[in-house]
């Protein structure tokens, strides 16, 4: 099956998200930074994205594709649309399936660029695919700004288009470590996916078990789609640590509680990223799931708020609302991503390039995903980690302190012993 065209206007409802393949592309604009008219004479700006609608990041690229539709959703029919000067814009989004292919992303990226003509990109799901994505945009001079690719390796290159909100991987799993430090915990081994982002993760959680003082007893490293880690979680088994950290994606935290269980593997904390923080975790693993902890970025307990959406609370009711589901972090951030570009695009008063180029660098907000800065490397240098705990069958923030709505439960009791 080819590549499906999602274009997205949420002048329409919600309903007809998925039934807009077959509408004509923009028109296209004469010169970069330029905007086409819509049919009735409105101003309308046009953003691109390639996100995964199949593939290997199917579920989070779901989250992305209804966190951006839900600003999307809020920015034309509740703000009235993009103010640029005294104009207000609408706002269209045109999305491909990238299919978690990073060459395909590549091409669909240099689509929305060259064919479909957008101003505007946002990024797709995950470092991997934001590593191909990116380089298309700066090729062009196209701004991206992501929430969903926070690899160290993405902004080593020099890049002057590429802008995330998110926190870097390399400090994903710091509020965990320094937590579990507190109470005890002296000894950690570290899985991770051979790729940038988990790379990136299991970089960090080596630095701050050094920063805190605890023994790295091993690292073990996996392939891309790997269907069993059972080799791994039997030789850290024989090392008995205090803590496991397990660096990859959804698919992957599943893997690693299962795999722990069947073997009898029994740290005392284990820290995984993405998987916990999604409440599907829970459904797919039930009990197991309980004493994991996970890195987040954004959970709706937390105290952030702003002008747009209001409390992190009433983002998570509106999202609710519109989806059916509560919102996971990889939503709120998308959300935010967007948020972000809205903002400096007002702030600079502009189209242009340039003017909105430099709007990002300065931008310096609260937002209901929390602070968004971006350091001279297009990094959010503003936002800390936060940590979760998945207890009684609820995703609650455990750390850090001024975010936490309860204490951490450590040690977890051996698997037969639950």
């Amino acid at each position: 099956m080819g590549h499906v065209r999602i274009r997205i206007s949420l002048l329409l409802v919600a309903s007809l998200l998925l039934a807009a393949c077959s509408l004509a592309p923009p028109a296209p604009v004469d010169e970069p930074g330029t905007t086409a008219a819509g049919a009735d004479g409105e101003k309308i700006i046009y953003l691109g994205a390639a996100v995964s609608e199949t593939g290997r990041f199917s579920r989070e690229g779901k989250d992305t594709r209804q966190g951006y539709n839900t600003w999307l959703d809020w920015v034309n029919n509740e703000y009235g649309g993009i103010k640029v000067g005294d104009e207000r814009y609408k706002v269209e989004l045109i999305m491909y399936d990238d299919e978690g292919d990073p060459d395909t992303a590549a091409r669909l990226v240099e689509k929305l660029i060259n064919e479909d003509r957008v101003d505007f990109l946002l990024g797709p799901y995950s470092s991997f695919l934001t590593q191909s994505a990116s380089a298309i945009a700066e090729k062009y001079d196209k701004i991206m700004i992501e929430g969903n690719g926070a690899a160290e390796t993405l902004f080593q290159r020099g890049f002057q288009n590429l802008f995330a909100v998110l926190t870097p991987a390399i400090n994903y799993t710091r509020s965990a470590l320094e937590l579990l430090v507190e109470q005890g915990a002296e000894t950690v081994v570290i899985a991770y996916e051979d790729t940038a982002f988990p790379t990136s993760v299991a970089d960090g959680a080596q630095h701050w078990a050094a920063e805190y003082g605890l023994e790295v007893l091993g690292v073990e490293t996996y392939p891309v789609n790997v269907a069993d880690v059972s080799g791994i979680m039997s030789k850290f088994k024989e090392l008995e640590p205090d803590i496991f950290v397990g660096g990859g994606h959804f698919n992957d935290a599943v893997l690693f509680i299962r795999a722990a269980k069947e073997l009898d593997f029994n740290p005392k904390a284990m820290v995984i990223t993405v998987g916990p923080s999604n409440p599907k975790l829970i459904e797919e693993v039930g009990a197991d799931s309980e004493y994991v902890i996970g890195p987040t970025q954004w959970e709706a307990s937390m105290s952030y708020a702003d002008d747009y959406f209001g409390t992190a609370a009433e983002y998570a009711a509106r999202y609710e609302k519109l989806w059916g589901e509560p919102p996971t972090y990889q939503a709120a951030e998308s959300t935010a991503t967007a948020l972000a570009l809205h903002i400096a695009i007002e702030q600079a008063a502009s189209l242009d390039t340039a003017a909105v180029r430099t709007a990002l660098r300065n931008l310096d907000v609260v937002t209901f995903y929390g602070p968004i800065n971006f350091d001279e490397k297009g990094r959010n240098a503003a936002k800390p980690m936060g940590a979760i705990q998945i207890q009684d069958g609820e995703i609650l923030v455990v750390a850090p302190t001024n975010a936490a709505v309860t204490e951490l439960n450590y040690p977890a009791p051996a698997w037969k012993d639950r």
